[in-house]
């Protein structure tokens, strides 16, 4: 079985999870939680687009982190964060 993904899907994924990145009480929290969404996904993306896992984490992971980082309490407050 062959996935193909386009690039609208990658980007509309990215501008959702960079959403979701915003998780959490201080910038501390937002980019914890970024980077751990966004090495999930790009670990995904790395595996359905048959690259490395490895880099696709690190890569999502940065983005994810600086994204959290960068978002502001008010953005988005999904609450308190589970390891708190």
């Amino acid at each position: 079985m062959r996935i193909t993904i386009t690039a609208a899907t990658l980007v509309l994924s990215s501008i959702a999870l960079l959403g979701l990145a915003a998780c959490g009480e201080t910038k501390g929290d937002r980019a914890l939680s970024g980077g751990g969404l966004g090495a999930a996904a790009g670990a995904g993306v790395g595996l359905l687009t048959g690259g490395s896992l490895l880099t696709g984490a690190v890569v999502g992971g940065a983005i994810g982190a600086a994204g959290g980082a960068l978002t502001d309490k008010n953005d988005v407050d999904l609450g308190k964060p589970a390891w708190k």
